[in-house]
């Protein structure tokens, strides 16, 4: 009876033993590595599919076919000489465009009135135009060139040198020539008309001559017989009436 009882391990024997495996389990599972959770890597892309060979031919026609453009050059730098020449080519122009609108005579026509200038110019009545080497100024009415016999004619129709052009004979050969323009001048106290013609006093000897030269009363001008008599003599109208009388 009593070895039986010493056989059988009491209930105190069974806890110890399930504590001391208790304790053996969890020393064994501290020293268990722990092993780092695997890397999914992302699979990779999928290749671009190639284009046919076709298109690759194309494709290197047109590469070949657009050559890179060349860059511009660089602009050059203007040198002290550049900037000396400019200055005396700028100078010279300002004495030209002086010299040409310098006024070359009596009537104050510039150089630049002086060049022949027909091709230019608009046919018109009332244009104004006078030969390269003359001094005689016609003014065109009704497609014909009417002679201004005299300064006096001119001053009085308020005509203005500066739109005198001058043409070359050529020109002026292209149009029949009219009756010329004259002013014819009297005074109160004398009978007597007068045609101012070529800066001189032309007396008209009658009535009948001063109608036969187509003249009209309302072509006179009443001035002063002092005015009259300053104006040289020219030969009378008609040239054999005889010495001229002094208004």
């Amino acid at each position: 009876m009593s070895e039986t009882r010493q056989e059988t391990p009491s209930r105190t024997d069974q806890i110890l033993d399930l504590l001391l495996e208790a304790l053996l389990e969890r020393q064994q599972a501290r020293h268990i590595e722990v092993k780092p959770a695997p890397v999914v890597k992302a699979p990779p892309p999928p290749p671009e599919p190639e284009p046919p060979a076709e298109e690759l031919e194309v494709i290197e026609e047109i590469e070949l076919e657009q050559p890179e453009e060349p860059l511009p050059p660089p602009l050059p730098v203007p040198s002290g000489q550049m900037g000396k020449m400019l200055f005396r080519l700028a100078v010279g122009l300002l004495i030209l465009i002086v010299l040409v609108n310098v006024p070359i005579n009596r009537h104050n026509v510039s150089l630049a009135r002086v060049m022949p200038d027909s091709a230019a110019l608009i046919i018109r009545d009332g244009l104004l135009v006078k030969a390269e080497n003359s001094d005689e100024v016609y003014v065109l009415e009704d497609d014909k060139l009417r002679w201004i016999s005299s300064m006096e004619a001119f001053e009085r129709r308020h005509y203005r040198w500066r739109n005198v052009h001058v043409v070359e004979e050529s020109f002026l050969d292209k149009f029949e020539k009219g009756r010329a323009v004259h002013v014819l001048l009297k005074c109160n106290g004398s009978p007597h008309i007068y045609r101012i013609e070529r800066e001189q006093k032309r007396w008209i000897q009658d009535i009948p001559t001063f109608e036969a030269e187509g003249h009209v009363w309302e072509d006179v001008e009443f001035v002063s017989c002092q005015y009259l008599r300053n104006i040289p003599d020219g030969p009378p109208i008609p040239e054999d009436a005889g010495p001229p009388p002094q208004p």
